[in-house]
């Protein structure tokens, strides 16, 4: 089941292993939503909903997208044919993950923090699976394709894209720190980046913040 696999890969890289299953809060059709969530047409979304005392969530990903990822598996071959669909399925792990993570440690998450770690996942997550598959290659174009070929789309953002730009523009600087180490190594992706990798995604959002901006 390719989302177990890609919680199992988030979960490897940052040593974050969680007693929940992506599956059990997976929701294929959009009429089996609660019915606070938006109306979007969204592909992914994560649809967290608080009553009293206690918190609902569910992750959408469009059936169709599935289906796509079975017929062209990412973990097995990444290619351009299928990484939009890689990274929208990862940024719906990633959100469950996170939130999931940092709930069982009765630590809150905002919304900034949450859309940052899904940018990072992306480039990290996809980084390992490209040197995977092709041991001597250096994935340079990730960066590339990932912060400065996309757009955000207004309609989906409903009025937060300045903080989904600077959700971007942190996890861009964050990477590019990163991309220095991952030259150096010729593991997927290192002992040390690894090392970093954990340290900073137990950090809370305004020490993440205060990381990145000292760049190291």
């Amino acid at each position: 089941m390719i989302l177990r696999r890609i919680q199992d890969l988030i979960g490897g890289i940052y040593d974050v292993p969680i007693a929940h299953d992506v599956y059990d809060f997976l929701v294929t059709e959009r009429c089996r939503l609660p019915q606070a969530a938006p109306h979007t047409s969204s592909e992914e979304e994560l649809i967290i909903v608080e009553e009293r005392d206690a918190v609902g969530v569910s992750l959408y990903l469009d059936p169709e997208l599935l289906e796509r990822l079975q017929r062209s598996d990412p973990l097995e071959h990444l290619d351009a044919g299928n990484v939009a669909d890689y990274w929208t399925a990862l940024e719906g792990v990633s959100h469950f993950v996170y939130l999931a993570w940092n709930a069982g440690h009765d630590k809150p998450v905002s919304i900034l923090e949450l859309e940052m770690q899904a940018e990072i996942d992306k480039y990290v997550a996809s980084f390992a699976l490209l040197r995977r598959q092709s041991p001597q290659r250096f994935p340079a174009e990730l960066m590339r394709l990932l912060f400065e070929r996309t757009r955000i789309d207004p309609a989906l953002a409903r009025g937060r894209q300045r903080m989904y730009r600077a959700a971007s523009r942190y996890a861009e600087k964050f990477c590019r720190q990163l991309e220095r180490g991952l030259r150096d190594s010729r593991a997927e992706l290192g002992r040390d980046v690894l090392a970093q990798l954990r340290r900073f995604y137990r950090l809370s959002d305004g020490r993440k913040m205060a990381h990145i901006e000292r760049g190291r």
